[in-house]
């Protein structure tokens, strides 16, 4: 029998380059809560420096957290056969991550996002190379299958990762949408939704998602359910966690910061995946709660989604060094 994995991730790869900014200016649009990034038009515009991240993205972010935490992980994404793909592939392999799934395609480019960074917060320019996206083969089905951020042009390959979760139900899967699949709303993957296991995104996403005004957290929570996670979390900023299995609803405050964020980039990938990771592990949603708050906040001391990566040994240290009042609680 092959090896089965512990964690597969699914979804799209990419090279970021971060580029701190220097005089930009920061306006708040007249007629919605949006913030615009501004700069002189046709000007040269000074930056203070670049940082270039390989092998980065929802689901490569996730299968390296996973691999850190203590599981056997791999990722299933599409390259292209240039320079940045065989980066992507090399520093994946120094990170622990199974490659036996990444399909590299001749002639091909991979893709490169540019993060503009002003203070801790980012502006992603991204650029998704259409892919023929296929599942993979599995010798022996995974314990859990997560999936997120994948083209414009992967609709039936969604479809046909929700046929394979129905065809073989030991699988667990979590969906942790990225911008495109929370786009396309509930209906159009609504047979995606039916198989997921753990499901995640943030208040505002879940608003989207829902196509509701509704501010309740709990009604938010309860809705989404009703859509077919087993399990749904969804975040609200430094407010915290929300997770409801159909019978308990918990809250989870965040854990505090050591100091100001360097960059957000990749807070939400750190917080889903090491929540999945808990329960691969065989913990509870309580214990999950407590270990993905951790993650996130040391993530954003870092620039990039990967560096502030926590092994198991350091989470569990800063969790054994928590205060008194960062324990999940029951508001149902």
């Amino acid at each position: 029998m092959e090896k089965q994995f512990d964690f597969v991730a699914i979804g799209d790869i990419a090279t970021d380059a971060f580029i701190e900014l220097k005089h930009v200016t920061i306006h708040k649009h007249v007629d919605e809560e949006a913030k615009l990034l501004c700069m002189n038009f046709g000007d040269k515009i000074e930056y203070e420096n670049v940082v270039v991240i390989p092998a980065v993205g929802n689901s490569p972010n996730a299968a390296v957290s996973a691999h850190r935490l203590g599981l056997n992980s791999a990722i299933a994404t599409n390259l292209g056969d240039d320079d940045f793909g065989k980066e992507d592939l090399e520093t994946l392999k120094k990170e622990g991550v199974n490659i036996d799934y990444v399909i590299v395609h001749p002639g091909k480019k991979s893709n490169y996002h540019y993060v503009l960074r002003y203070k801790a917060e980012r502006t992603i320019l991204v650029k998704h190379h259409e892919y023929d996206y296929k599942l993979p083969e599995f010798p022996s089905p995974p314990k859990w299958i997560y999936l997120s951020s994948l083209g414009e042009n992967s609709i039936p390959f969604h479809h046909s990762i929700a046929e394979y979760l129905k065809s073989t139900p030991d699988v667990k899967f979590a969906f942790q949408p990225g911008t495109f699949q929370i786009k396309l709303g509930f209906e159009t993957l609504k047979d995606v939704y039916a198989q997921t296991e753990l499901f995640f995104c943030n208040k505002e996403e879940a608003k989207r998602i829902l196509e509701t005004e509704e501010d309740d957290i709990k009604i938010l929570l309860k809705s989404m359910h009703e859509r077919g996670p087993s399990i749904v979390v969804i975040t609200d900023g430094p407010a915290g966690a929300n997770t409801y299995d159909g019978s308990v609803m918990w809250h989870m405050p965040m854990y505090p910061d050591p100091g100001p964020p360097v960059d957000r980039t990749g807070a939400g990938d750190s917080f889903s995946s090491t929540f999945t990771s808990a329960l691969a592990l065989g913990y509870d949603i309580p214990t999950a709660l407590l270990w993905g708050p951790i993650n996130s906040m040391n993530v954003v001391q870092h620039i990039g989604a990967q560096k502030g990566l926590l092994t198991r040994q350091q989470l569990e240290k800063l969790l054994a060094d928590k205060p008194e009042d960062y324990i999940p609680v029951k508001i149902s």
